[in-house]
């Protein structure tokens, strides 16, 4: 569905970030892995410009972020803001959960994302359609 996408280059870091994933990225990817969750496919730590998002659905631009208490303390807030409006510039949707999240709502997170993929596909392909008419 996305095409004329830039080829990407993997950063130095993913293959060991996928290889030692926090427990509450495994319990998501569990649950949306072989496009599980309502047909798309996701990929996990996905190089994005300077930054690796923890997962990604390509075809619906979606990048979905996993925040420890980490996230709250020192500049992480400000360098989460950094990274979103990156991502955002480059036409991603970026959604963020916290740990707990994934561990005590998991139905509601899931739900959170297949409703966030399905508006970005939908978003994308109004946009697709009226660039092919002004073409």
């Amino acid at each position: 569905m996305v095409q004329n996408m830039p080829i990407r280059k993997p950063h130095k870091n993913a293959r060991k970030l996928r290889k030692d994933m926090p427990s509450a990225e495994q319990r998501l990817w569990y649950f949306i892995r072989r496009k599980q969750l309502g047909g798309f496919r996701f990929r996990r730590q996905h190089t994005i410009g300077p930054y690796i998002a923890d997962f990604v659905c390509i075809e619906a631009k979606l990048v979905i972020e996993l925040d420890g208490e980490q996230h709250g303390l020192g500049g992480a807030p400000a360098h989460d803001e950094q990274r979103n409006a990156f991502m955002e510039s480059e036409e991603w949707a970026v959604v963020r959960f916290w740990n707990n999240e994934v561990y005590d709502n998991i139905d509601d997170v899931l739900e959170t994302i297949l409703d966030a993929a399905g508006n970005s596909v939908r978003a994308l392909e109004i946009e697709k359609s009226r660039k092919d008419k002004t073409q």
